[in-house]
């Protein structure tokens, strides 16, 4: 058994929250952005953020050790967009290789660290893998439903580079992470499987997580999560749940039915809240914390944190209210059938 699943059977383990709000909080201006490096760069790359791995990796280095002094067991490399596909929009297709690279390694060596600290609370590295900005099931073009902008072997390849890079850099899991689109996930457990199996290496575990975009709880491309969990069980991931989009109340229902249902582990990172009309987020760390408290208390929980708007306060208060509850069992063979 490796040391992230004994972690598993003994506790619920907390994932860090936000990368992007916190970011926000150094109001970084585009020569920031750019650094040495690329302050010729003939076009914007302002809100790049995933280029901050490279030219500012002592700001995303301090990012990830203050969720893990707040009590975070995985931590997320800054590689939301770290794909040729994603890059395109900075024309920095060439670079996004680099990106995962130096991004798992910042990540790694702040988790290291930590671990050194106290050996007995281990920290992971889990390589971030985004949805893309195309999709595979829906069409750009309104007037041509079956078109698209991007191809299965196209989302493959990009996924695939992305993996090699954040598995040099050292990371202990691949998350597949805000999901709308499954076949875009498809495309990534594809890549992940293509990977390890041409290179021969030992498969490292796959964390899925999926996005329910509004009260009908479906997906974008409409599927229910019933559907979502069965279309992508195949991967036999070590955790499937859900991440942004909603607030922890609006989250809670389904995460109670992804609980009954799924045989591997789940997680849950909610946003802080709503966005307010200025796109802010203002639910405070204690009333996230209050009611991620009840989905512990409930037994729907293995994995914990928090997505946009949350900052390290919010991934403190949740630690420490989860951590009086026993992580939710794997449901046996008997059960799920």
């Amino acid at each position: 058994m490796n040391t992230i699943q004994k972690c598993l059977e003994e506790r619920i383990l907390i994932i860090d929250g936000a990368m992007g709000t916190m970011i926000q909080r150094y109001k970084l201006e585009e020569k920031d952005y750019r650094g040495e490096r690329f302050k010729d760069w003939h076009c914007d790359v302002q809100g790049n953020n995933d280029l901050l791995s490279i030219t500012q990796p002592a700001i995303i280095e301090s990012i990830h050790k203050e969720y893990l002094e707040a009590g975070a067991d995985i931590i997320e490399t800054n590689t939301f967009s770290s794909t040729v596909i994603a890059q395109a929009d900075y024309d920095m297709q060439k670079i996004a290789f680099e990106m995962n690279l130096a991004s798992a390694r910042v990540a790694r060596k702040a988790a290291d660290e930590y671990t050194a600290k106290d050996p007995s609370k281990p920290r992971f590295v889990a390589g971030a893998i985004g949805p893309l900005n195309k999709t595979l099931s829906l069409s750009p073009d309104v007037n041509n439903p079956g078109f698209r902008a991007v191809t299965f072997d196209e989302v493959a390849d990009a996924y695939t580079e992305q993996i090699k890079g954040l598995v040099e850099g050292g990371v202990d899991l691949l998350l597949i992470e805000t999901i709308f689109d499954t076949l875009n996930a498809k495309g990534a457990i594809y890549a992940v499987k293509k990977y390890f199996r041409e290179t021969k290496q030992q498969e490292l575990p796959i964390m899925i997580s999926g996005t329910i975009t509004d009260a009908s709880g479906r997906t974008l491309s409409g599927q229910t999560l019933e559907a979502f969990y069965i279309s992508l069980s195949h991967a036999k991931p070590l955790s499937i749940g859900l991440n942004c989009a909603l607030g922890a109340s609006e989250m809670r229902p389904h995460i109670e039915e992804l609980s009954q249902i799924a045989s591997c582990y789940t997680s849950a990172y909610p946003n802080a809240g709503l966005p307010n009309a200025f796109g802010e987020y203002d639910e405070q760390p204690h009333e996230t914390a209050h009611i991620i408290e009840e989905w512990a208390r409930e037994g729907f929980l293995n994995i914990v944190g928090g997505c946009c708007g949350t900052t390290p306060d919010h991934i403190r208060h949740i630690a420490d209210e989860v951590k009086k509850y026993q992580p939710r069992q794997l449901p046996v063979l008997e059960e799920i059938l």
